[in-house]
């Protein structure tokens, strides 16, 4: 999480002791949300173009400043009221520098790095200028983009090959760092309990809806459509199912939860919401990046690089439950990262598959973990009646 905003107490919002009325998303942030739509493609588009290491690394220091641009934003609308004419302009503002980073993506590492930089800068002062324009006002963090990370993506744009790759991850490292450090302004701020989970869900429904894309576009754009192929994206789709069914089952309604009755809801805003969901939304990129090619070559054994997205990215999506889960109540998400160990082990099992048959190995694993926790939670239920 990259933001202050009004701390406790502070003129403009709710007095120390007073509850925080229900806070419900906007159809201005709904609106808004479109656009880091957009910025998922083509972060999901790089790797689907290198699935190397050097790919995925390049990728995810693009993901980290395009998404913590995100949650900036967000965390303002939930700490402000927006949902009014100059509020609505402030944000579709914001929206313009994303849907310029949006364009600038494709060529992030060539002949748009500058307007990747240009307009990642733009969003941070915009951001912090909406935070100056309100009084009583924790800066904190956000002068971090502004000052900081920015100016050094807008650097990155500058230089070429090697250096730009190194001022940028400097960039996205700091960008992570800083709400751990600037922990304790944060502490200082009131979050909304319901609207801040209810965003971060909806985010990684975005990314969800990019994997569908990713599972379903490229069939249809073909000449001829196969059955083979209608195959492989039906069980694609049960896969893609099975990631919904894992958060949005029980995994959505225990961060609400945990978010309405912490003693220190800043932290779950840091710890569950910004870097969990970071982990979240990262494993469904890595999904969709290896989906691709198992539905559009279901006959053909996929190579290393798409394999290892396909199930490295749903590994790394439940395992992140154990740290979610950790972080909320001390509790370790035994089942979820079982799973991701046993999605893990499966990787070079299904090397010798075609890509349909790997991904019903993947279906299958994710359809049997949420049946044996939906048979846990029933008779945990049972017992308790």
């Amino acid at each position: 999480m990259s933001d202050g905003v009004e701390p406790a107490g502070a003129e403009g919002g709710e007095s120390a002791g007073e509850e925080p009325a229900e806070k419900r998303v906007s159809y201005a942030e709904a609106f808004f949300d479109l656009v880091w739509a957009l910025c998922i493609t083509q972060v999901s588009g790089l790797l689907h173009l290198d699935h190397g290491w050097a790919g995925v690394g390049r990728a995810l220091i693009v993901l980290i400043p395009v998404y913590w641009c995100w949650v900036g934003s967000t965390v303002l609308a939930n700490a402000r009221e927006i949902d009014h004419p100059p509020g609505r302009v402030g944000l579709f503002a914001i929206a313009l520098c994303g849907l310029l980073l949006a364009l600038a993506l494709p060529q992030a590492y060539g002949s748009r790095g500058l307007l990747f930089g240009a307009a990642y800068l733009a969003a941070r002062w915009l951001l912090l200028g909406q935070i100056l324009w309100g009084r009583g006002v924790v800066v904190g963090p956000m002068g971090v983009g502004a000052f900081v990370t920015g100016p050094l993506l807008l650097a990155g744009g500058l230089v070429h090959g090697n250096a730009r790759i190194a001022l940028w991850g400097l960039a996205a490292a700091l960008d992570l760092l800083t709400p751990r450090v600037a922990r304790r302004q944060l502490m200082a701020v009131r979050f909304h309990p319901t609207h801040l989970p209810e965003r971060f869900a909806l985010f990684l429904l975005i990314a969800l809806g990019e994997a569908i894309v990713s599972i379903g576009a490229p069939v249809a754009a073909g000449r001829a459509l196969r059955a083979g192929e209608t195959l492989a994206v039906a069980v694609a789709f049960v896969a893609a199912c099975g990631l919904w069914w894992v958060y949005y089952n029980y995994a959505a309604d225990a961060m609400r939860h945990a978010m309405a009755t912490s003693r220190l809801p800043g932290d779950i805003v840091r710890q569950v919401l910004s870097y969990g969901h970071l982990a979240f939304v990262s494993g469904v990129i890595a999904f969709a990046g290896g989906v691709t090619a198992a539905a559009t070559r279901p006959g053909h054994r996929l190579q290393t690089g798409s394999l290892a997205l396909l199930f490295g990215g749903c590994a790394l999506f439940l395992a992140a439950f154990g740290y979610t889960r950790w972080r909320m109540f001390r509790l370790v998400a035994w089942t979820r990262l079982v799973a991701a160990a046993v999605t893990l082990a499966a990787t070079p099992l299904c090397a010798a598959l075609p890509g349909a048959a790997a991904l019903a190995v993947l279906a299958a694993l994710l359809v049997a973990l949420n049946l044996w926790e939906y048979q846990r939670v029933e008779r945990s239920a049972r017992h308790r009646v």
